[in-house]
C-alpha cells in the first residue's frame, strides 16, 4: 500500500474528526494502562511506522524520550509539522530497520502489522532495536468494527488491511519473540457509528474488555522476566547479625 501526501491528510481529518477524536482518546487511555508497568523518564522509545505522528505526541506526553519511524515521506512531513524537534525522525521500513542492536529501551508498533509484507520480520527487527519490550496494537478481525468496514460500501485502507484475531496476534509473538510476559486488553466494544461522546454509549465504548473483544488491541510483550522482589513478609525470624 502507498501512503502518500493524499492518504496523510485523509487520517489527520478523521483523527481530528468527532468519531475519531473519540476513538484517539479511548485508545491512548487503554495505552497508558497497558504501558503503565514501563518507566519512562529517561527511557528510549522507538514509534515504528508512526505515520503522521498522532502516537508520537502521546509518548512524548508520557516522558519517553522519542524517535520515529516511517517508510512514506509524506506522512513524516506531517508528523515533523506536529512535533517538531521533540522526536528524531527517520526514513525507513519496520521490515529493515536503519537502527544498531538493543539501540532502544522500548519500541511501538501502532497498527503496523496490518500493513507490512511480513508480520513475523517486523516483529524481530523490533525486539532486535529494543531491550525491554514492545507495545502492539491490532485492528481485531472478530470485533463490530471490523464487521462495519466489511458492510460498508466505501473502500479504504482498512478494507485492505491485514486483521488478526487475539489467538493469530498471540500464535505471531509466540512464534517470533522469546517474551518474558505478554499483556493484552481491547477497547471500543461497539461499531464506529457509536463512537461519539453521549453517556451510555461512551461508557460502552471506553471500558477496556479481554483482548478479542474490541475494535482496537494493546499488547505489551515484555522481552525481559520480571525482577524477583522478596515479600516484605518473607522473614519469620530477625536476621541474625
Amino acid at each position: 500500500m502507498h501512503w502518500n501526501r493524499e492518504s496523510a491528510a485523509r487520517y489527520d481529518k478523521w483523527a481530528g474528526s468527532m468519531r475519531g477524536s473519540f476513538a484517539l482518546q479511548q485508545e491512548e487511555k487503554l495505552l497508558q494502562s497497558v504501558i503503565a508497568p514501563w518507566p519512562r523518564r529517561k527511557q528510549k522509545l522507538i514509534d515504528i511506522g508512526c505515520g503522521t505522528g498522532t502516537f508520537l505526541e502521546f509518548f512524548w506526553s508520557c516522558g519517553f524520550d522519542l524517535t520515529g519511524m516511517d517508510k512514506s515521506p509524506d506522512m513524516l512531513a506531517q508528523a515533523r509539522e506536529k512535533i517538531g524537534h521533540r522526536a528524531d525522525l527517520h526514513l525507513g521500513s519496520a521490515e529493515h530497520l536503519p537502527f544498531e542492536d538493543r539501540e532502544f529501551d522500548y519500541a511501538s508498533l501502532m497498527t503496523v502489522l496490518e500493513f507490512v509484507e511480513d508480520p513475523g520480520l517486523a516483529l524481530r527487527e523490533a525486539a532486535r532495536v529494543a531491550r525491554k519490550g514492545l507495545l502492539i496494537s491490532f485492528l481485531n478481525r472478530t470485533s463490530l468494527f471490523r464487521l462495519s468496514v466489511r458492510l460498508g460500501k466505501k473502500k479504504s485502507s482498512l478494507s485492505e488491511a491485514r486483521w488478526f484475531t487475539w489467538p493469530e496476534m498471540r500464535a505471531l509473538i509466540l512464534k517470533n519473540l522469546s517474551p518474558g510476559g505478554i499483556e493484552a486488553r481491547s477497547i471500543l466494544l461497539g461499531p464506529p457509528c457509536t463512537w461519539n461522546f453521549a453517556p451510555v454509549i461512551r461508557y460502552l465504548n471506553s471500558i477496556p474488555v479481554f483482548p478479542w473483544m474490541g475494535g482496537f488491541t494493546a499488547v505489551r510483550v515484555d522481552l525481559t522476566a520480571p525482577r524477583a522482589q522478596t515479600p516484605l513478609m518473607a522473614w519469620n525470624t530477625e536476621p541474625t547479625t
